[in-house]
């Protein structure tokens, strides 16, 4: 069942959303976006591939990615890249928190060549902490945001802010975000050359 619509991207009541091919660079008509809660990797990856696709389309000024290593996210896809290219604009910036950048470095290639175009647009941080759990799951932007509260069992919130209780839990995953800033350091380097 589709709920309420923002700027051309359908936020979904459905658990389920559309099959997308990862070589696709462009999906066709409106992108749904889950609310609610949802379980299972694949749509996990789902929510997030939709999420940049309809940041590009919707022109969402900030997203914040934070996870542990971003192993499970399909940020090397094509089509989360393409999205990515699409949405990044001057005046529009990204911050990624992570706990450990190595994963993403060996599994997300294209990524890590899009950050490095996009340098300037991204402020890269590690999460200081003893172990994984010390940086959770979350995507953020202003229009919608997904935490991932159980890493076991892919189990994760999804919550547009249409409604004064879902901007409510929307604003107090960016105070958890704000805190994880708070306590990290400059990481993931655009470039790994040394001077």
């Amino acid at each position: 069942m589709i709920g309420a619509k923002t700027g051309g991207c359908a936020v979904s009541d459905d658990s389920a959303l559309p099959d997308q091919h990862p070589a696709r660079t462009e999906p066709s008509g409106p992108v749904a976006l889950p609310q609610g809660r949802c379980s299972g990797r694949r749509l996990l990856q789902d929510a997030i591939r939709s999420a940049v696709v309809c940041a590009a389309k919707q022109g969402w000024n900030e997203l914040i990615f934070c996870d542990a290593t971003f192993a499970d996210w399909p940020l090397g896809e094509r089509v989360v890249v393409d999205a990515l290219q699409a949405w990044a604009r001057p005046g529009r910036r990204m911050r990624l928190l992570a706990w450990d950048y190595r994963p993403l470095a060996a599994l997300h290639p294209r990524f890590v060549h899009w950050r490095g175009v996009w340098d300037h647009l991204l402020d890269c941080r590690r999460v200081r902490g003893n172990d994984a759990a010390s940086c959770p799951s979350i995507l953020w932007s202003s229009a919608w945001a997904m935490q991932r509260i159980d890493t076991e069992r892919d189990v994760q919130v999804c919550d547009a802010q249409v409604c004064d209780a879902q901007a409510a839990h929307c604003q107090h995953l960016r105070l958890i975000l704000d805190e994880c800033c708070r306590n990290s350091t400059s990481g993931f380097p655009a470039s790994t050359l040394g001077l």
